[in-house]
């Protein structure tokens, strides 16, 4: 995975003695709570032959081992050797350290060894994240003929603020290869994020198998085209993809290798136009619909009947298959942009409004989240939906997703739900990052440069007992207009390191150095050209070229 630059500068750079200057500044993203330097006399000398050592079991600290091995094969073009007693100097020794923190830890270069103390194995996998950092970018970037690497003495002690550091990719309007989506959860766990938001069904596009309904996949995967520009034509080309459940399984495995946790979204009751194509009788008109997953952009008017029993039946079918696929403990219900406009003039939910005492339409939809959150607590899972929900009424139990600016977030904190932060002016990566340039693909409106990304206050007009009911932070990127992996990472790189810093030590807004950020974020970029990904360049212009 990782991009080889050959270039004699660079070849004499890496094997030239290293002096104490090369190590005056660490660039570390997200920035470390705690950074000590050492004597800047003396190194560490990371080998083909340095050894890792775990003396607790192998198998909570896997990450942790796999990334060491990693960093080791691309440098050295080999793995190292794992033994658990240590027999001499130049070693990885990873520690369990009871009092610390289920993600914080201690990373200790001294001259003989590489110590690592945490918890836990995503302690120490964050850990290695961050030596995957100290250790310079042109070892990555150079042939892999190396004997050995030195590294500067230093002390790092970290924890993350937040527990919820997160990233969304819509997979429906566009659809995402396998290989595209682990791409996308080695450049989170690079920036120690720990929870991809997996939006799975939408009017455009039902991307998940579900086994009792084939129909979502073999009907609403599909679209018969899809439109050009801002809906002003068709392309007249067939669009479709989905995930089969051993894909799932396949991404879980590879996420809970990197730390990550999924969180799937099978939106509930608008956004349903996928489903509604395949099986028409959950929609309002029934059979006779006359349903078709959208080929244009936006929101569609059709939602799923909310007064029909069997549409809760398939509600409760998919999720079930859907909790089995996800171990995490959260599923997003979705909820947002739900149009009710076909519940008013529609008999069953109508009667469903009557029957349950409710005011109105808003309220009825409160009446769906609610029982659906009432059986996925049966299945031992919490939901989370966008602050849309909030308007009928809401459980105690649902998070709330903040987009539509902080408000959502700060309603549900006051109210004492959890909130996740992540408004669109600042969060919203779908957006333009620069005006005025010929280079910017068509997006679909909006402005939110890098500064204006790190900008974000999660904390925002909230009292310290308000703030607690912030659970974290979350970046989206909505894909209408992103139809290719290298502009999925140009819209994706550099921003994501500024709600990763955000998300990881949250700080405060008299004390936040924007520049410095952005000269950390500059220096970042080397390292996602060297491991093959995309990234905007338009703040380090004299440094890096756009691939895509």
């Amino acid at each position: 995975m990782f991009k080889k630059i050959y270039t004699l500068s660079i070849l004499l750079l890496l094997f030239s003695t290293t002096t104490a200057q090369d190590y005056s500044k660490f660039n570390l993203l997200p920035q470390p709570v705690e950074l000590t330097r050492g004597n800047p006399n003396s190194r560490f000398e990371f080998t083909p032959q340095t050894t890792i050592i775990y003396t607790f079991g192998e198998n909570n600290f896997k990450p942790a081992i796999n990334a060491i091995q990693e960093i080791a094969e691309n440098i050295f073009g080999t793995k190292i050797k794992c033994a658990t007693k240590v027999n001499g100097d130049n070693n990885i020794i990873l520690k369990k350290n009871n009092s610390l923190a289920e993600e914080e830890y201690i990373l200790e270069i001294t001259p003989e060894n590489i110590i690592i103390n945490s918890k836990s194995g995503v302690g120490a996998f964050y850990a290695i994240q961050t030596l995957k950092q100290i250790i310079p970018v042109q070892a990555y970037e150079t042939p892999i003929d190396l004997n050995k690497l030195s590294l500067p003495i230093i002390k790092v002690t970290d924890k993350p603020h937040f527990a919820y550091r997160g990233f969304m990719l819509d997979c429906s309007r566009h659809f995402w290869s396998v290989e595209t989506i682990k791409e996308v959860l080695d450049i989170m766990a690079m920036h120690k994020m720990n929870r991809f938001h997996w939006h799975l069904t939408e009017d455009q596009g039902w991307r998940i198998e579900i086994k009792k309904y084939p129909l979502l996949t073999q009907i609403g995967s599909l679209r018969e085209q899809t439109t050009t520009g801002k809906n002003v034509g068709m392309d007249g080309i067939p669009y479709g993809g989905y995930y089969t459940q051993k894909d799932v399984k396949e991404i879980v495995k590879y996420a809970q290798e990197r730390c990550i946790t999924i969180i799937p979204e099978i939106e509930i009751p608008g956004h349903s136009l996928g489903a509604l194509s395949a099986y028409p009788w959950l929609g309002c008109r029934g059979e006779n619909g006359n349903y078709k997953t959208w080929s244009n952009w936006g929101v569609a008017p059709e939602i799923a009947c909310a007064g029909k029993e069997s549409t809760f039946e398939f509600w409760e079918d998919v999720l079930s298959e859907v909790a089995s696929l996800f171990p995490g403990e959260y599923i997003h219900i979705g909820g947002d942009e739900a149009p009710r406009d076909e519940w008013k003039i529609c008999p069953h939910c109508q009667q469903r409004i009557k029957d349950n005492g409710l005011k109105n339409e808003a309220e009825l939809q409160s009446y769906v989240t609610n029982r659906i959150e009432k059986f996925l607590h049966k299945k031992g899972k919490k939901i989370i939906g966008w602050d849309e929900i909030l308007e009928g009424g809401v459980s105690q139990s649902a998070t709330i997703m903040s987009w539509r600016g902080a408000e959502g977030g700060i309603t549900a904190a006051k109210k004492g739900n959890y909130a996740i932060m992540t408004p669109s002016g600042h969060c919203y990566f779908d957006y333009y990052q620069t005006t005025g340039r010929d280079d910017e693909h068509l997006s679909i409106g909006g402005y939110v440069p890098l500064r204006k990304a790190y900008e974000l206050n999660p904390y925002d007009q909230l009292s310290p007992e308000e703030q607690k009911f912030i659970l974290g932070v979350q970046c989206n990127l909505w894909t209408e207009y992103i139809p290719t992996k290298m502009q999925l990472q140009y819209k994706l790189l550099p921003r994501l390191g500024a709600i990763a810093e955000i998300g990881w030590c949250n700080p405060s807004p008299e004390t936040k150095d924007v520049e410095g950020f952005i000269g950390r974020s500059k220096e970042l970029s080397r390292y996602y050209y060297a491991f093959g990904w995309n990234c905007a360049k338009h703040f380090y212009e004299d440094d890096v070229q756009i691939g895509w």
